[in-house]
Protein backbone atom coordinates (compact mmCIF):
# COMPACT_ATOMS: atom_id res chain seq x y z
CA UNK A 1 0.00 0.00 0.00
CA UNK A 2 1.08 3.97 -0.78
CA UNK A 3 3.40 5.11 0.47
CA UNK A 4 6.35 3.59 -0.93
CA UNK A 5 9.90 4.99 -1.03
CA UNK A 6 11.78 4.64 -4.39
CA UNK A 7 15.23 2.52 -4.23
CA UNK A 8 17.65 4.97 -4.68
CA UNK A 9 20.96 5.40 -6.38
CA UNK A 10 24.78 6.70 -5.43
CA UNK A 11 27.04 8.54 -8.05
CA UNK A 12 30.17 6.60 -8.99
CA UNK A 13 32.27 7.61 -12.04
CA UNK A 14 32.43 4.40 -13.21
CA UNK A 15 30.13 1.18 -14.57
CA UNK A 16 30.92 -1.44 -11.95
CA UNK A 17 31.20 -4.89 -13.08
CA UNK A 18 28.66 -8.03 -12.71
CA UNK A 19 25.37 -6.24 -12.40
CA UNK A 20 22.29 -5.64 -14.06
CA UNK A 21 22.59 -2.60 -16.10
CA UNK A 22 19.52 -0.07 -17.33
CA UNK A 23 19.80 3.62 -19.07
CA UNK A 24 18.99 6.43 -16.74
CA UNK A 25 15.81 7.90 -17.75
CA UNK A 26 14.94 11.66 -17.40
CA UNK A 27 11.79 12.25 -16.15
CA UNK A 28 9.96 11.50 -13.04
CA UNK A 29 10.54 8.50 -10.49
CA UNK A 30 7.06 7.00 -9.88
CA UNK A 31 5.77 3.91 -8.17
CA UNK A 32 2.44 2.93 -9.60
CA UNK A 33 -0.07 0.99 -7.54
CA UNK A 34 -3.23 -0.79 -9.33
CA UNK A 35 -5.59 -2.47 -8.14
CA UNK A 36 -8.69 -3.04 -10.37
CA UNK A 37 -9.59 0.24 -11.38
CA UNK A 38 -8.35 2.17 -8.46
CA UNK A 39 -4.65 3.29 -9.70
CA UNK A 40 -2.39 5.27 -7.56
CA UNK A 41 0.97 7.23 -8.80
CA UNK A 42 3.52 8.15 -5.76
CA UNK A 43 6.15 10.34 -6.71
CA UNK A 44 10.04 9.82 -5.65
CA UNK A 45 8.69 11.95 -2.41
CA UNK A 46 5.96 9.16 -1.98
CA UNK A 47 3.70 12.76 -3.26
CA UNK A 48 0.87 11.88 -5.11
CA UNK A 49 1.19 12.26 -8.80
CA UNK A 50 -2.13 10.73 -10.53
CA UNK A 51 -4.22 13.99 -11.46
CA UNK A 52 -0.99 15.43 -13.50
CA UNK A 53 -0.99 12.11 -15.77
CA UNK A 54 -4.83 10.94 -16.62
CA UNK A 55 -3.60 9.44 -19.59
CA UNK A 56 -1.60 7.16 -18.43
CA UNK A 57 -4.20 6.28 -15.34
CA UNK A 58 -6.09 4.99 -18.25
CA UNK A 59 -3.13 3.15 -19.78
CA UNK A 60 -2.23 1.92 -16.39
CA UNK A 61 -6.04 0.14 -16.45
CA UNK A 62 -5.17 -1.42 -19.59
CA UNK A 63 -1.77 -2.44 -19.98
CA UNK A 64 -0.85 -3.89 -15.93
CA UNK A 65 -1.62 -6.52 -14.34
CA UNK A 66 -4.90 -5.98 -12.23
CA UNK A 67 -3.03 -6.07 -8.93
CA UNK A 68 0.59 -4.96 -9.21
CA UNK A 69 2.69 -2.24 -7.78
CA UNK A 70 5.28 -1.05 -10.04
CA UNK A 71 8.61 1.00 -10.19
CA UNK A 72 9.49 3.21 -13.26
CA UNK A 73 9.93 6.96 -14.44
CA UNK A 74 7.48 8.88 -16.46
CA UNK A 75 8.94 10.89 -19.39
CA UNK A 76 7.80 12.84 -22.30
CA UNK A 77 9.56 11.88 -25.64
CA UNK A 78 9.00 13.98 -28.61
CA UNK A 79 10.98 13.92 -32.04
CA UNK A 80 13.75 11.29 -30.86
CA UNK A 81 14.30 12.99 -27.60
CA UNK A 82 13.40 13.17 -23.92
CA UNK A 83 11.73 16.45 -22.71
CA UNK A 84 11.72 16.53 -19.24
CA UNK A 85 11.06 20.52 -19.44
CA UNK A 86 7.83 19.54 -21.03
CA UNK A 87 7.18 16.78 -18.06
CA UNK A 88 7.35 19.91 -15.32
CA UNK A 89 4.66 21.54 -17.21
CA UNK A 90 2.45 19.08 -15.95
CA UNK A 91 2.62 20.14 -12.36
CA UNK A 92 -0.05 22.73 -12.50
CA UNK A 93 -3.07 23.50 -10.22
CA UNK A 94 -5.53 23.73 -12.64
CA UNK A 95 -6.98 20.59 -13.62
CA UNK A 96 -8.33 22.15 -17.41
CA UNK A 97 -4.24 22.95 -18.20
CA UNK A 98 -3.38 19.10 -17.19
CA UNK A 99 -5.80 17.66 -19.72
CA UNK A 100 -5.17 19.80 -22.31
CA UNK A 101 -1.13 18.95 -21.87
CA UNK A 102 -2.27 15.08 -21.52
CA UNK A 103 -3.65 15.19 -25.28
CA UNK A 104 -0.87 17.76 -26.91
CA UNK A 105 2.20 16.14 -24.88
CA UNK A 106 1.48 12.69 -23.70
CA UNK A 107 3.64 11.01 -21.51
CA UNK A 108 4.51 7.44 -21.55
CA UNK A 109 5.93 5.10 -18.17
CA UNK A 110 9.14 3.10 -18.55
CA UNK A 111 8.78 -0.17 -15.99
CA UNK A 112 12.00 -1.07 -14.84
CA UNK A 113 11.00 -2.81 -11.56
CA UNK A 114 8.03 -5.03 -9.64
CA UNK A 115 7.47 -4.66 -5.96
CA UNK A 116 4.10 -6.83 -6.00
CA UNK A 117 1.98 -9.09 -8.00
CA UNK A 118 -1.53 -10.45 -7.44
CA UNK A 119 -1.25 -11.67 -3.69
CA UNK A 120 2.79 -11.85 -3.75
CA UNK A 121 4.99 -9.24 -2.34
CA UNK A 122 8.42 -9.71 -4.26
CA UNK A 123 10.30 -6.44 -2.75
CA UNK A 124 12.36 -9.02 -0.17
CA UNK A 125 13.49 -11.32 -3.68
CA UNK A 126 16.51 -10.88 -5.43
CA UNK A 127 16.50 -8.50 -8.42
CA UNK A 128 16.98 -11.50 -10.60
CA UNK A 129 13.82 -12.89 -10.00
CA UNK A 130 11.79 -9.64 -9.91
CA UNK A 131 13.23 -9.33 -12.95
CA UNK A 132 11.86 -11.99 -14.40
CA UNK A 133 8.99 -11.48 -13.08
CA UNK A 134 8.46 -8.02 -14.46
CA UNK A 135 9.21 -9.38 -18.09
CA UNK A 136 6.49 -11.74 -17.58
CA UNK A 137 4.16 -9.71 -16.14
CA UNK A 138 4.35 -7.08 -19.19
CA UNK A 139 4.80 -9.18 -22.17
CA UNK A 140 1.47 -7.97 -23.61
CA UNK A 141 2.05 -4.14 -22.30
CA UNK A 142 1.93 -1.86 -25.18
CA UNK A 143 2.89 1.81 -25.51
CA UNK A 144 2.47 4.57 -23.19
CA UNK A 145 3.47 1.61 -20.91
CA UNK A 146 7.40 0.19 -21.65
CA UNK A 147 9.81 -2.12 -20.57
CA UNK A 148 12.77 -1.01 -19.48
CA UNK A 149 15.49 -2.61 -21.72
CA UNK A 150 18.17 -4.51 -19.41
CA UNK A 151 21.23 -6.21 -19.87
CA UNK A 152 24.15 -8.01 -17.61
CA UNK A 153 27.15 -7.39 -20.40
CA UNK A 154 28.85 -3.99 -19.04
CA UNK A 155 30.35 -3.75 -22.31
CA UNK A 156 27.32 -3.26 -24.00
CA UNK A 157 26.28 -0.83 -21.00
CA UNK A 158 29.22 0.94 -21.49
CA UNK A 159 27.66 0.97 -25.23
CA UNK A 160 24.83 2.20 -24.25
CA UNK A 161 26.66 5.08 -22.15
CA UNK A 162 28.07 6.11 -24.93
CA UNK A 163 25.16 5.95 -27.31
CA UNK A 164 21.93 6.89 -25.26
CA UNK A 165 23.11 10.43 -24.40
CA UNK A 166 22.18 11.56 -28.09
CA UNK A 167 18.42 10.54 -26.96
CA UNK A 168 18.77 12.37 -23.59
CA UNK A 169 18.84 9.90 -21.31
CA UNK A 170 20.85 10.84 -18.21
CA UNK A 171 23.81 7.55 -18.19
CA UNK A 172 23.48 4.18 -16.84
CA UNK A 173 22.00 2.99 -13.60
CA UNK A 174 23.79 -0.49 -12.50
CA UNK A 175 21.66 -2.56 -9.92
CA UNK A 176 23.08 -5.58 -7.62
CA UNK A 177 21.50 -8.98 -8.99
CA UNK A 178 21.18 -10.64 -5.93
CA UNK A 179 19.90 -7.42 -4.16
CA UNK A 180 16.55 -6.75 -2.31
CA UNK A 181 14.11 -3.61 -3.41
CA UNK A 182 15.35 -1.43 -0.42
CA UNK A 183 13.01 0.87 -0.37
CA UNK A 184 14.71 4.54 0.52
CA UNK A 185 18.05 3.71 0.87
CA UNK A 186 21.16 4.30 -1.95
CA UNK A 187 21.93 0.68 -2.93
CA UNK A 188 22.09 1.33 -6.80
CA UNK A 189 24.53 3.05 -8.76
CA UNK A 190 24.51 5.69 -11.04
CA UNK A 191 27.08 6.85 -13.52
CA UNK A 192 26.07 10.21 -15.80
CA UNK A 193 28.13 11.96 -18.17
CA UNK A 194 28.71 15.06 -15.56
CA UNK A 195 28.52 15.33 -12.10
CA UNK A 196 25.57 16.89 -10.89
CA UNK A 197 23.60 17.35 -7.44
CA UNK A 198 20.28 18.32 -6.18
CA UNK A 199 20.82 21.49 -3.80
CA UNK A 200 19.01 23.91 -1.72
CA UNK A 201 18.66 27.65 -2.50
CA UNK A 202 18.64 29.06 0.27
CA UNK A 203 19.78 32.59 -0.51
CA UNK A 204 21.24 34.97 -3.54
CA UNK A 205 23.78 37.43 -3.90
CA UNK A 206 23.11 40.57 -5.51
CA UNK A 207 25.05 41.56 -8.74
CA UNK A 208 27.61 44.10 -8.73
CA UNK A 209 25.82 46.22 -11.09
CA UNK A 210 22.63 46.56 -9.09
CA UNK A 211 19.56 44.93 -7.27
CA UNK A 212 19.42 41.75 -9.35
CA UNK A 213 20.68 38.30 -8.86
CA UNK A 214 24.59 38.20 -9.02
CA UNK A 215 24.41 34.25 -7.70
CA UNK A 216 22.29 31.52 -6.13
CA UNK A 217 23.86 30.26 -2.70
CA UNK A 218 23.48 26.56 -2.64
CA UNK A 219 23.20 24.36 0.19
CA UNK A 220 23.46 20.44 1.29
CA UNK A 221 22.31 18.81 4.61
CA UNK A 222 25.06 17.17 6.49
CA UNK A 223 25.00 13.49 8.28
CA UNK A 224 23.73 16.17 11.95
CA UNK A 225 20.59 17.43 9.60
CA UNK A 226 22.34 20.95 9.32
CA UNK A 227 22.49 22.83 6.17
CA UNK A 228 26.17 23.65 4.79
CA UNK A 229 27.03 26.46 2.41
CA UNK A 230 28.59 24.02 0.04
CA UNK A 231 29.22 26.71 -3.11
CA UNK A 232 27.46 28.99 -5.59
CA UNK A 233 25.20 28.49 -8.72
CA UNK A 234 26.36 32.16 -11.17
CA UNK A 235 26.43 31.88 -14.71
CA UNK A 236 23.21 33.73 -16.03
CA UNK A 237 22.15 36.19 -18.59
CA UNK A 238 21.77 39.75 -17.64
CA UNK A 239 17.54 39.71 -18.51
CA UNK A 240 18.13 36.29 -16.45
CA UNK A 241 19.06 37.48 -13.50
CA UNK A 242 16.28 40.20 -13.96
CA UNK A 243 13.40 37.56 -13.32
CA UNK A 244 15.02 35.94 -10.89
CA UNK A 245 14.50 38.24 -8.21
CA UNK A 246 10.32 38.66 -9.12
CA UNK A 247 10.75 34.45 -9.33
CA UNK A 248 12.19 34.25 -6.09
CA UNK A 249 10.57 37.25 -4.13
CA UNK A 250 7.75 34.89 -2.80
CA UNK A 251 10.87 33.13 -0.61
CA UNK A 252 12.53 36.26 0.62
CA UNK A 253 13.22 36.14 4.70
CA UNK A 254 12.93 39.87 5.69
CA UNK A 255 15.43 39.11 8.53
CA UNK A 256 17.53 35.96 9.29
CA UNK A 257 15.51 34.82 12.38
CA UNK A 258 14.66 30.74 12.04
CA UNK A 259 17.35 30.54 9.05
CA UNK A 260 19.77 27.51 8.54
CA UNK A 261 22.82 30.32 8.30
CA UNK A 262 21.60 32.72 10.90
CA UNK A 263 25.13 32.54 12.51
CA UNK A 264 26.88 33.56 9.68
CA UNK A 265 26.29 37.54 11.06
CA UNK A 266 28.87 35.56 14.17
CA UNK A 267 32.36 36.49 13.49
CA UNK A 268 33.38 33.63 15.65
CA UNK A 269 31.05 31.33 13.71
CA UNK A 270 32.42 32.71 10.42
CA UNK A 271 35.66 31.27 11.45
CA UNK A 272 34.90 28.20 12.20
CA UNK A 273 33.20 27.01 9.21
CA UNK A 274 32.30 28.45 5.81
CA UNK A 275 29.36 30.40 6.02
CA UNK A 276 28.40 32.57 2.67
CA UNK A 277 29.07 35.77 4.74
CA UNK A 278 32.24 34.88 6.42
CA UNK A 279 35.06 37.09 5.12
CA UNK A 280 37.56 35.20 3.00
CA UNK A 281 41.14 36.38 2.29
CA UNK A 282 40.57 36.41 -1.45
CA UNK A 283 37.87 38.66 -1.68
CA UNK A 284 39.14 41.24 0.40
CA UNK A 285 36.67 44.09 0.91
CA UNK A 286 34.54 42.94 -1.73
CA UNK A 287 30.45 42.99 -0.85
CA UNK A 288 29.87 39.34 0.76
CA UNK A 289 26.10 40.65 1.74
CA UNK A 290 23.10 38.11 0.80
CA UNK A 291 19.38 37.73 0.63
CA UNK A 292 18.52 34.87 2.81
CA UNK A 293 15.78 32.97 0.91
CA UNK A 294 13.22 30.35 2.52
CA UNK A 295 14.95 26.76 1.83
CA UNK A 296 12.11 25.38 0.20
CA UNK A 297 13.45 25.12 -3.47
CA UNK A 298 15.83 22.35 -4.74
CA UNK A 299 18.04 23.49 -7.81
CA UNK A 300 20.10 20.81 -10.01
CA UNK A 301 23.65 21.99 -10.83
CA UNK A 302 26.37 20.87 -12.85
CA UNK A 303 29.66 20.92 -11.04
CA UNK A 304 33.31 19.44 -11.78
CA UNK A 305 34.33 18.22 -8.45
CA UNK A 306 34.57 18.98 -4.52
CA UNK A 307 36.70 19.99 -2.03
CA UNK A 308 36.61 19.42 0.92
CA UNK A 309 32.80 19.80 1.72
CA UNK A 310 32.04 22.62 -0.95
CA UNK A 311 32.13 22.75 -4.91
CA UNK A 312 35.82 23.49 -5.91
CA UNK A 313 34.30 26.06 -8.35
CA UNK A 314 31.13 27.92 -9.40
CA UNK A 315 28.46 25.37 -10.32
CA UNK A 316 26.50 25.82 -14.00
CA UNK A 317 22.26 26.48 -13.38
CA UNK A 318 20.93 22.90 -14.76
CA UNK A 319 17.03 23.25 -13.67
CA UNK A 320 15.02 23.41 -11.00
CA UNK A 321 13.49 20.22 -9.11
CA UNK A 322 10.08 20.54 -7.77
CA UNK A 323 10.17 16.53 -7.53
CA UNK A 324 12.46 17.15 -4.65
CA UNK A 325 11.87 17.80 -1.38
CA UNK A 326 14.83 19.87 0.08
CA UNK A 327 15.23 17.60 3.24
CA UNK A 328 16.44 15.20 0.15
CA UNK A 329 19.35 16.95 -0.58
CA UNK A 330 22.38 15.33 1.05
CA UNK A 331 25.87 14.77 0.47
CA UNK A 332 24.87 11.14 -0.01
CA UNK A 333 23.99 11.76 -3.08
CA UNK A 334 27.82 13.00 -4.38
CA UNK A 335 30.74 11.32 -5.33
CA UNK A 336 32.93 10.79 -2.25
CA UNK A 337 35.28 14.39 -2.50
CA UNK A 338 38.14 14.12 -4.74
CA UNK A 339 41.47 14.43 -2.45
CA UNK A 340 44.54 14.76 -4.03
CA UNK A 341 48.25 13.69 -2.33
CA UNK A 342 51.06 15.93 -3.40
CA UNK A 343 53.68 13.09 -3.21
CA UNK A 344 51.36 11.12 -6.06
CA UNK A 345 51.37 14.46 -8.08
CA UNK A 346 55.27 15.28 -7.61
CA UNK A 347 56.20 11.04 -8.82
Amino acid sequence: MPPVQPMLAKSVAEIPPGMQYEAKWDGFRAIVFRDGDEVEIGSRTTKTLTRYFPELVEAFRRELPARCVVDGEIVIAREGRLRFEELLERIHPAASRVRTLAERTPASFVAFDLLALDDTALADRPLAERRSALESALAGASAPVHLAPAVTDVELARTWFAQYEGAGLDGVVAKPLDGPYAAGERTLFKIKHQRTADCVLAGYREHKSGPIVGSLLLGLYDGDGQLQHVGVCASFPMARRHELVEELAPLRLDDLTGHPWAAWADESAQAASRLPGAVSRWTGTKDLSWVPLRPDRVVEVAYDHMESTRFRHTTQFRRWRPDREPASCTYEQLEEPVSYDLSDILR
